[in-house]
């Protein structure tokens, strides 16, 4: 897992330094076109952190649930409710 989220940290790190470095070269272009990926470059800024966040979020969550799964291994406190509702009857 610490492999994976450091293979992501650089890359992120990459994409939004691309990405500021490209914002301050269409800020500098006197253009139409340029002042529109200006504001694309500063919505991505925003976007993407927050989309890799999530990325690694689910990845995570399907990561524990397949390992779970694999290794047999029950969550407790379902267990304990399951044994309660067993008394209960």
């Amino acid at each position: 897992m610490m492999k994976f989220k450091k293979v992501f940290a650089i890359i992120a790190v990459i994409l939004l330094a691309g990405l500021y470095v490209s914002a301050l070269v269409f800020a500098l272009i006197d253009n139409p076109v340029a002042s529109d990926l200006l504001r694309l470059s500063f919505a991505l800024t925003l976007v993407l952190p927050i989309f890799l966040y999530i990325y690694m979020w689910i990845y995570k969550k399907s990561k524990d649930r397949r390992d779970n799964r694999e290794t047999g291994l029950i969550d407790e406190k379902r267990l304990d409710e399951a044994e309660k509702e067993k008394d209960n009857d």
